[in-house]
């Protein structure tokens, strides 16, 4: 009995230690960037693409202010509320990040000090983000004003306030995989590296399961808002039938073709959108008549 006993001890701790390695936060070598340097310019259209500014600005914060990117937006949701951080170029934010760091986080979500990241930070769609467009952007964000803004924790409880725990997360859901696939278009294809990993739409409109797993047989469908009120809209073709001349000036002005507005958060996404040139939108837009449908 001892013996089994012993035997069924060390058995738990291998499988602790394999389910350790297995789920450890990942990174990148130190060479990964070598050879890349940090356009601005480029960089800030990567800023506008990838929605920095709609949820690290104030949430009150209108024109220039809107590149002051203190954080402290609250983001409810089924396993408690999480609070955005300061991301600007201070000792509370970004001061001390390499370009590597930023490239860790987005595509791995992993802190420079090595600790999983709540996946509430899109890095499950910003794994698909080219390395050159992350040195780009860091690029742009090192040149914009600085928030002495102290970070908060996030209201999360247990079990979800183990990080440990992220890694198995990970391990069930978290690819760098295409949702869309197939023949695609130049348009097609850039409308889909915009969608799919700057603009993480599938991050709202893609319902997930009861632990949070994003169910991709619906990307884009529609889910229930994490706030708990309403509902965020299927934008596949089997909902969404709108042309993609309709697409553009809504990505451009945010009016439907019903004359109706953008509201709540998306009114944020089309304040990016519209600082990107046009043939982004239209990317887009061709991009989502080649979403599968769902009805």
């Amino acid at each position: 009995m001892l013996r089994l006993l012993r035997f069924l001890v060390v058995l738990g701790l291998v499988g602790l230690g394999a389910f350790w390695f297995i789920t450890r936060p990942g990174h990148f070598g130190p060479d990964a960037l070598v050879g890349l340097s940090g356009d601005v310019a480029r960089g800030e259209q990567v800023f506008w693409a990838g929605g920095c500014a709609s949820c690290h600005a104030n949430v009150k914060a209108e024109g220039k202010d809107r590149l002051v990117l203190e954080g402290g937006r609250r983001l409810p949701s089924p396993f408690g509320e999480f609070v955005v951080p300061n991301i600007s170029p201070s000792e509370q934010g970004l001061a001390g990040w390499s370009a590597l760091d930023l490239a860790n986080a987005m595509h791995f979500g992993t802190s420079p000090k090595g600790a999983h990241y709540y996946p509430a930070f899109p890095y499950t769609s910003y794994t698909r983000a080219t390395l050159q467009d992350i040195v780009d952007l860091k690029a742009f964000l090192d040149t914009l004003p600085p928030s002495d803004r102290a970070n908060e924790p996030h209201g999360v409880g247990f079990p979800f306030n183990i990080r440990l725990s992220l890694g198995g997360w990970k391990l069930l859901f978290f690819t760098d995989k295409w949702a869309v696939t197939g023949a695609l278009t130049a348009e097609e294809t850039r409308g889909r590296y915009l969608a799919e990993a700057l603009g993480h739409c599938g991050e709202c409109h893609t319902p997930r399961n009861p632990i949070g797993g994003p169910i991709r047989s619906k990307w884009l469908a529609g889910a229930p808002d994490p706030s708990g009120k309403g509902k965020i809209p299927n934008i596949t073709p089997g909902k969404l039938t709108w042309s993609n001349e309709d697409l553009v000036q809504y990505f451009t002005t945010g009016f439907t073709p019903e004359f109706d507005s953008a509201g709540g958060h998306m009114a944020y996404v089309i304040e990016n959108l519209a600082m990107l040139p046009e043939s982004d939108r239209a990317a887009i837009a061709a991009y989502l008549k080649k979403v599968p449908a769902v009805e």
